[in-house]
């Protein structure tokens, strides 16, 4: 079976496209890599790629493109919605064939070292690369976003440092931010759209669906994380839900959750927008769930009709060669 990984990361621009082109071309540079899709998001500042390979091409197109974030992209002048500490944000690595979590969690490892080396940015290692437990959650190596990141790098609790590259807060670092690097099986990144402006009211149906839940009772999804916001971009409200696990809440169970949550408060889920790619089986499963049939359909046909059950098209056209990972490996390899 051919060994590869997959690659996540997420970048703090999503409007300059001359910014992304670069940190996509550095990806590109490397023998043995396909980048498969760039998912720029203006409102949330915000722009997603996905690329896979053989690990250590993967490894290194991520550091190429790190390098490349760190040139291009000022922290000091960031705004968006979404929550960051860095240029190159977040840099998960997916285990896709021939490859253990754990073995990949180790390149992970040896990635986010060299990042903090040579280009002088601190990492926290989360997920299955996590050191501390605590890391495990990026929600935790996050927590006080970008603007808290200085308080959190001088403070005296270990904790509370980047797990490789700690070094008292200087005017690189503040450009530059921090970076969470590590290895974790495949999330499912959506956000629910709303027929509403209401931000308190997409945090309210986040607060009552996400597991952590709100005040100490656990929400109605186990396994995801999830928040409320609102986007000038789009002039509307969403519910934005990271699916953790989806052996314990799949993509259509998430998506009729949020909408019977939503009825309840007298709105309506009006389209769904995934994040990045998914596997072909996060659609095929929820074509099934919500009535459909895959009887007689091929990969492409299956998710183009699990795509209008979701309302997957709302935004932005919605093509599976783009957004499924089978589909596009195979595409860019034809």
């Amino acid at each position: 079976m051919e060994r590869m990984i997959e690659c996540v990361p997420n970048f703090s621009e999503g409007c300059n496209k001359h910014t992304i082109e670069a940190i996509a071309q550095s990806i590109r540079s490397v023998d043995g890599v396909s980048l498969l899709n760039i998912y720029p998001g203006e409102g949330a500042g915000r722009t997603v790629m996905t690329f896979v390979g053989e690990p250590e091409a993967t490894a290194e197109a991520a550091w190429r493109m790190t390098a490349t974030a760190a040139r291009l992209i000022d922290m000091r002048l960031h705004h968006g919605t979404h929550p960051r500490i860095g240029a190159t944000d977040v840099l998960p690595l997916v285990p896709v064939s021939g490859i253990s979590l754990e073995e990949t969690a180790q390149i992970a490892t040896s990635l986010a070292r060299r990042i903090a080396t040579e280009l002088e940015i601190p990492c926290y290692l989360y997920e299955a690369a996590a050191v501390l437990p605590q890391h495990r959650n990026l929600a935790h190596c996050r927590k006080g976003d970008y603007e808290g990141l200085q308080a959190r790098i001088d403070s005296n609790d270990p904790a509370e440092h980047p797990d490789l590259g700690w070094r008292p807060w200087d005017q690189q670092m503040a450009r530059t931010g921090c970076t969470v690097v590590g290895a974790r099986d495949f999330l499912i990144a959506v956000n629910f759209n709303l027929d509403s402006s209401d931000t308190e009211a997409a945090t309210s149906i986040a607060r009552a669906v996400r597991e952590s839940g709100w005040h100490g009772q656990p929400g109605s999804l186990p396994g995801t994380k999830a928040i409320g916001w609102y986007i000038p971009e789009y002039g509307f409200a969403q519910v934005s839900m990271n699916i953790c696990d989806r052996s314990r809440t799949p993509l259509h169970r998430a998506y009729t959750e949020v909408c019977r949550q939503a009825e309840a408060r007298g709105l309506r889920v009006t389209g769904t927008e995934l994040i990045g790619m998914v596997p072909m089986q996060v659609l095929s499963d929820a074509l099934l769930a919500l009535g459909g049939s895959t009887q007689g359909y091929d990969m492409k046909q299956q998710a183009e009709a699990a795509a209008r059950l979701l309302r997957l098209d709302q935004i932005r056209p919605y093509i599976p060669e783009e957004r499924v990972i089978e589909l596009a490996v195979n595409k860019h390899k034809a």
